[in-house]
């Protein structure tokens, strides 16, 4: 398998879940300003839709989005418990936490990344954002991962989305759950591996 990444993009958390789960991957580095690969292709030639990641299977398959490519990693090993069983209750309650992540969350983050973006408009999606971590505040305070003690696909996309409260200036200090949080993860040995792979850490 290759996944497809751009170093510090949403492409973090499939590389952190390739990772936890013990999974073989070669990386192809995307340049997004360019949509070249690392040996020069046109990255649109391989997935139309543009954006990061995209996983290429051995059989030739382009599997797109990250909901979905951290949901396949981790059927690929169920023993690293990065997902629930299929058809029971508590996959669709990580399929509930995926899909928040990436419409509160991930869609907000969006509108910061925007140069273009009004500054009373990002003033008005950073405060949206803050009753998001308010929120997951209420569902971190009694365990340590999202879907309880086990660290699982939707911890490593919500982590992704943390390490963009840097660049945006949005401070967790606010919230010393998620601090903790965000710091209990980061210092995962798949974690940090993911990290100094794609030059985010040294």
């Amino acid at each position: 398998m290759k996944l497809y990444y751009s170093p510090g993009t949403c492409s973090l958390s499939p590389h952190i879940v390739f990772r936890e789960a013990g999974l073989d991957v070669q990386l192809e580095k995307v340049d997004l300003g360019t949509h070249k690969t690392a040996d020069g292709r046109d990255y649109y030639s391989i997935n139309p839709k543009g954006p990061v990641p995209a996983l290429a299977l051995d059989d030739g398959t382009l599997l797109t989005e990250g909901v979905a490519i951290v949901q396949y990693l981790a059927d690929q090993h169920p023993a690293s418990k990065l997902a629930p069983e299929n058809g029971t209750l508590p996959r669709y309650q990580l399929q509930a936490w995926l899909n928040y992540i990436s419409t509160e969350l991930h869609k907000s983050f969006g509108i910061l990344f925007n140069r273009t973006a009004p500054a009373d408009f990002k003033a008005a999606t950073i405060a949206s954002i803050g009753t998001r971590f308010d929120y997951l505040v209420t569902a971190l305070d009694s365990h340590p991962y999202l879907t309880g003690d086990d660290f699982s696909v939707a911890d490593a996309y919500l982590f992704t989305m943390l390490t963009w409260t840097g660049p945006m200036k949005i401070d967790l200090g606010r919230w010393p759950v998620l601090q903790a949080y965000f710091r209990r993860i980061s210092e995962r040995p798949a974690v940090q591996q993911a990290l100094i792979a794609e030059g985010l850490r040294q």
